[in-house]
């Protein structure tokens, strides 16, 4: 934007190329520079008002730790240097949402609140238009915005300088520096200002990672020297170390699997050991070893041996007999997934394959319940027909749907109503006779639910269902999308042989908490798929809020799965720390600490509800 122009000329500009007339008199060049008029265009592309002002806002996040390591002594040196002047520090991650702010002047921190320019608040592009946080991620380069350059009319009295914060080593956008002041404040110094402190906080990350990498490689060669016959593997989020036998045992998918594997695991020890099923069906034992020292967690070691055969068989000379899983990558027939909790599923899967009674599968949405169900019937009633109705469809004509539902059982074969706690109340005496009348036929009726729990006359109609399976959600089984990814992506796709998922690609999709479970895999693979073109999926080929699993699910996996256990055990608790310290196995200050350091407000525990 050129200083001289007049503030009517430009506003005049403004209004006329939102409006789509961009044609200027000839040997005119624009108020607004290529980069602004970009950026106005995939506002506009979004369908962005310029007299929005809506900003998606999450009081409550996870702040991402390694970021603010880096960033924060240096915000804080500049923040006392700039006292109360009139330019504001704010610090966002990599989804452009504000996690850090120094506001200056009360007049500066009046108007930023009221233009909601505050922690908590996302302004990426796609919400808040032009600016100097959203914009300078889309463009992954410094950007200024100043007065009218900004997309939104609110916005307008401000001038940012943002910054992208890039992680020395592996490259990855891990947030954005930004000064922000009132455009009659703005100073030349300003920008030199931000690249400068971005300078020092990159520079603080590559220190940083170069010395959880010096541990990570001290405990691996440690490890490997011990024993040349054991697999040794040394990773965290970034980095992974193999031996020559590790690397041997070990395909694209296990890396990812192995870390998710000892996250869950480790919880809040230090070591772990048990038995972990990678690619192939291998099953090895494996030792998992955190990895730090008082400032924080680097990685994790795992050491790993075939595991041995059970008593009834003996093993080779000069080693251990590999035992094979049970597992579902390359079999049709068998319920993907290598987690605890997948393999908990089969088993209960297969106690009631030759069950005739009702069955209940219960579980979140997206879970794969109707999957399971089907599954169920190719065991046991392949040859039979397979009927599936929705009862959130019943109230809309219940006589039909009734008959349909009687239809179906008298056919014989499989009968699964999904979503049955939705069933229309009118409807919930006559499915009940129905349930307690034995049908002629020999049909199997399977259906689905959220939850058992529910008052309702259609939650009542549950109780006639003798059986039931809960399928976990995904949160609880990362390690399971090395085996669900290469049949959701098969589903979209002829190509042969299917794109296959790159490890860092797998490691990023593990690391996702999956609200909307194994659907939501489905579609985000799905999307993928079609941007890879049929080469192998990439981070760049993932959907841009699903690239970076650090910010999106919060802390690293490791810390994750820490404060997942410590919550548990304070609801299970209701709260009593020492109870919830006895069940965990450690000292009352040692869980106070732990609930300081993981940010866990005491006074806003979960409430425990039993499955």
């Amino acid at each position: 934007m050129h200083p001289d122009q007049p503030a009517t000329a430009l506003r005049t500009e403004r209004e006329r190329t939102l409006d789509g007339d961009t044609a200027l008199p000839v040997g005119t060049r624009s108020a607004f520079r290529d980069d602004i008029l970009t950026s106005w265009r995939r506002c506009q592309m979004v369908g962005m008002a310029p007299s929005s002002e809506d900003v998606p806002y999450r009081p409550e996040f996870e702040r991402p730790n390694r970021l603010l390591r880096a960033a924060g002594p240096v915000i804080d040196r500049l923040a006392e240097q700039m006292g109360s002047g009139p330019a504001s520090i704010l610090l966002a991650d990599s989804e452009a949402q504000i996690i850090d702010r120094r506001a200056g002047i009360r007049a500066l921190e009046e108007a930023l609140d009221r233009a909601m320019v505050a922690p908590g608040f996302h302004y990426a592009e796609e919400y808040t238009g032009t600016n100097g946080i959203g914009s300078a991620l889309e463009a992954r380069k410094p950007f200024v915005v100043s007065g009218s350059e900004h997309y939104r009319e609110n916005l307008q009295e401000f001038t940012c300088i943002g910054s992208p914060l890039r992680h020395p080593i592996s490259g990855v956008v891990e947030g954005v520096l930004d000064v922000t002041s009132r455009v009659s404040d703005t100073q030349e110094l300003m920008k030199p200002l931000v690249l400068a402190a971005v300078r020092e906080i990159e520079s603080r990350m590559y220190a940083d990672a170069s010395r959880r990498e010096q541990m990570l490689l001290e405990r691996f060669l440690r490890a490997g020297r011990r024993s040349s016959s054991t697999a040794v593997l040394s990773l965290n989020e970034d980095v992974v170390m193999a031996t020559t036998a590790a690397s041997a045992l070990l395909d694209m998918s296990d890396q990812a699997s192995l870390w998710e594997w000892a996250c869950r695991m480790l919880g809040t020890g230090d070591e772990c050991v048990g038995d972990v099923a990678l690619s192939g069906g291998v099953v090895v034992d494996a030792r998992a070893t955190r990895i730090g020292d008082r400032d924080g967690t680097a990685g994790v070691l795992v050491e790993m041996r075939p595991a041995a055969r059970s008593a009834r068989g003996s093993a080779p000379a000069g080693g251990h007999r590999v035992r094979r899983a049970r597992r579902a990558a390359a079999r049709s027939d068998v319920l993907p997934g290598r987690s605890v909790a997948a393999g908990r599923l089969r088993d209960e899967v297969e106690v009631v394959v030759d069950d005739e009674r009702p069955l209940l599968l219960c579980g979140e949405p997206g879970t794969g319940k109707l999957f399971v169900a089907t599954h169920l019937h190719r065991k046991r009633r392949h040859q039979d027909p397979l009927t599936v109705l929705d009862a959130r469809t019943s109230p809309d004509d219940p006589g039909a749907w009734f008959d349909r539902l009687v239809s179906g059982i008298d056919g014989g074969g499989t009968v699964v109503v999904r979503h049955l706690d939705q069933l229309a109340p009118e409807m919930a005496g006559r499915v009940e006779a129905l349930l307690e009348t034995p049908a002629r036929t020999g049909a199997r009726i399977v259906a689905t639910v959220r939850t058992r729990d529910g008052d309702s006359p259609a939650g009542r109609t549950l109780d006639h269902f003798p059986v039931s399976i809960t399928v976990p959600p995904l949160r609880y089984r990362g390690e399971d999308i090395a085996d669900l990814a290469p049949r959701l992506i098969g589903a979209h796709t002829a190509r042969r042989p299917a794109p296959r998922l790159l490890p860092s690609t797998l490691r990023t999709l593990s690391g996702l908490d999956w609200p909307g479970n194994v659907r939501e895999l489905g579609a985000v693979l799905a999307t993928a798929v079609t941007r890879s073109l049929g080469s192998d999926i990439a981070h760049e080929h993932l959907p841009a809020e699903y690239r970076d699993s650090s910010n999106r699910s919060g802390p690293a996996s490791l810390q994750r799965a820490e404060r997942d256990i410590l919550l548990e055990a304070l609801a299970e608790t209701h709260g009593n720390k020492l109870a919830a310290a006895e069940r965990l196995g450690i000292a009352r200050s040692t869980l106070y600490r732990k609930m300081r350091i993981l940010g866990i407000d005491e006074n806003r525990l979960p409430t425990f509800r039993p499955r």
